[in-house]
C-alpha cells in the first residue's frame, strides 16, 4: 500500500493544488456520512417509511453543522470550473466542446443508477409491495439528483458567472426570505433560491480563481460573519437548527436553501479558505494523497450510489427481523449507537456497488501506457513513460 502511495505521489505535478482535491473529498465524503446518520427506514407494517433522528432529539441539530457541507463543495466546483474554462479559452477550446466534456463526467455515471432503479421499481411493484414503499426508495436513491441538475445548470453558466461578486445571489435570497417570512409571500418563491442559494458558494470559487480571497483576511471574514449571522438568524428571526430537511417539520433549511444555510455556507467556505495552506502540507504525505485521489476518481460513483448501499443494507437486513439502528424509530441514544455499529456495514455495501459501477465514471479499464481521465501518461523515448495526476 505505501509503494502504491508512493507511486501515486510522486506521480502528481508540482503545480497541482492538493488542498483543492482534499477539500471536495471531505465536501462529498461529508455527504455520504451525514446521509447515514440522518436518514432512517422504519420498518411499519409491511413496508418502510423514512424517519429522522433530528425530529426525535433536536439536539443533535449540531451534527447537521458537520456533515452538510455541500457549499463546500459548490466553492470547489465554482472554483475548478472558472480555472478550468480559463485554461481552455487559453488552449483555444470553445466552450461548446468544453462543456460537453464537463457534462459527460457528470451525467455518464447517472445512467446506470436511473436503469437499476427504474427496473427495480417495476420489479417491487410486480411483486405485491406497496406503492408508498416503492415511492419512499425510489425518492431517496434518486434524490443526489437534485444537486446535480444545479451544479450541472451552474457549470453550464460559467462564462456568465466568472466576474458575478457573491453579494448579488446573496441579496437575493435575502429578499426572497423576506417575502416568504416576513411578508406572507407563497412557499413556491422559495425555489428561486435553488439557484440564488448555491450561486453563492460557486461565485466564491470564482472569486478564489481571480485571486480575491488568497489573503486568510478572507477567509476569517467569511467564517465570523457567516456564523455570527447564522445563530442570530436561528435565535432571533425562528429558523430551524437543523442545516437539512427534517420530515415533519413546516420549514426546511435546504429545501429550499434558506437565507440561514446560506450564511451557514459562507462560514464553512471561510473554514475551507483557511485550512487550505494545512491540507496542503498534510497532502504532502503520499497515503493520505492517495487516499484523497481515489475519493476524487470515484467522486460520482460514491455520490451517487452512497443511498442506494443503505437501502440494500436496509432490505437484507429485514431477512433477520426489525434490526436496531436499522430498521426501528430513530428515538433514543440506543439508535444512534446502533447506527453507528452499522456504518462499517454501509460502507462495505457501498464498496460493492463501486466496484460494480465505477466504470461508468472512469470508463473501462485501460491497457498500460494509455491515458485515462485522471492519469495522464507521458511518455519519454525509450522509457515505459510516467504517469501524472491531470488537473481538475
Amino acid at each position: 500500500m505505501r509503494r502504491g502511495a508512493d507511486r501515486v505521489d510522486a506521480a502528481t505535478p508540482a503545480h497541482r493544488d492538493r488542498a483543492v482535491d482534499a477539500l471536495r473529498a471531505f465536501a462529498i465524503l461529508g455527504v455520504v456520512l451525514g446521509h447515514w446518520l440522518v436518514t432512517a427506514l422504519v420498518a411499519d407494517g409491511g413496508g418502510l417509511r423514512t424517519a429522522s433522528p433530528l425530529r426525535y432529539m433536536p439536539w443533535l441539530a449540531p451534527i447537521s453543522w458537520v456533515f452538510q457541507t455541500l457549499a463546500v463543495f459548490f466553492l470547489v466546483g465554482g472554483h475548478v470550473a472558472t480555472r478550468g474554462y480559463a485554461s481552455a479559452r487559453a488552449r483555444g477550446t470553445t466552450y461548446g466542446p468544453w462543456l460537453a466534456t464537463r457534462m459527460s463526467r457528470l451525467f455518464k455515471p447517472v445512467a446506470a443508477v436511473l436503469v437499476l432503479w427504474t427496473v427495480m421499481a417495476i420489479a417491487l411493484l410486480l411483486t405485491g409491495a406497496e406503492f408508498a414503499t416503492v415511492h419512499t426508495l425510489v425518492k431517496l436513491a434518486l434524490s443526489p439528483l437534485w444537486f446535480l441538475l444545479v451544479f450541472a445548470a451552474l457549470t453550464a453558466a460559467t462564462p456568465l458567472l466568472t466576474r458575478l461578486n457573491p453579494l448579488w445571489p446573496l441579496a437575493v435570497v435575502l429578499h426572497v426570505d423576506l417575502l416568504r417570512f416576513g411578508l406572507g409571500g407563497p412557499p413556491w418563491l422559495g425555489w428561486v433560491n435553488v439557484a440564488a442559494g448555491w450561486l453563492v458558494p460557486y461565485t466564491l470559487g470564482a472569486a478564489w480563481t481571480r485571486g480575491e480571497l488568497d489573503r486568510r483576511r478572507a477567509g476569517w471574514l467569511l467564517l465570523t460573519g457567516g456564523a455570527l449571522t447564522t445563530v442570530m438568524l436561528v435565535a432571533g428571526a425562528g429558523y430551524p437548527a437543523s442545516m437539512v430537511g427534517v420530515p415533519g417539520v413546516a420549514v426546511s433549511n435546504l429545501n429550499p436553501p434558506t437565507l440561514v444555510a446560506v450564511t451557514f455556507g459562507l462560514a464553512q467556505c471561510g473554514l475551507a479558505l483557511l485550512l487550505r495552506d494545512r491540507l496542503r502540507r498534510a497532502m504532502n504525505r503520499p497515503l493520505a494523497w492517495a487516499a484523497v485521489a481515489l475519493v476524487n476518481l470515484s467522486a460520482m460513483t460514491i455520490f451517487l450510489w452512497h443511498q442506494t448501499a443503505l437501502m440494500a443494507t436496509t432490505a437484507t437486513g429485514l431477512l433477520a427481523g426489525r434490526l436496531p439502528g436499522l430498521h426501528t424509530l430513530p428515538d433514543g441514544l440506543g439508535w444512534v449507537a446502533a447506527r453507528l455499529a452499522w456504518l462499517p456495514v454501509f460502507t462495505l455495501a457501498l464498496t460493492i456497488c463501486w466496484a460494480a459501477f465505477r466504470s461508468y465514471e472512469q470508463g473501462p479499464r485501460r491497457r498500460a501506457g494509455r491515458p485515462s481521465r485522471v492519469v495522464r501518461v507521458h511518455r519519454r523515448p525509450r522509457s515505459r513513460g510516467t504517469k501524472a495526476a491531470r488537473d481538475a
